[in-house]
């Protein structure tokens, strides 16, 4: 079963939200369903099947400051 799992992540630009988005994107279809940012509010949206943990990896392998918040 699919969670929507939401993160603060460290954006500044299209380009941290681009870059934070491709990496998300290529789990579509492993795990991934589906994959929302706000730039303004530093949030990425995340519904998965995958652990808060596993996605917390993923987001990291950008380099950007990630935390975890939760479920909504």
């Amino acid at each position: 079963m699919s969670s929507t799992h939401i993160f603060n992540v460290e954006m500044t630009c299209e380009g941290c939200s681009g870059a934070v988005e491709r990496v998300l994107n290529r789990l579509k279809g492993q795990g991934v369903d589906d994959v929302l940012i706000s730039l303004p509010e530093q949030k990425v949206s995340v519904t998965s099947t995958l652990s808060a943990d596993q996605l917390l990896e993923v987001i990291k392998k950008t380099g950007k400051k990630t935390s975890y918040v939760g479920t909504q």
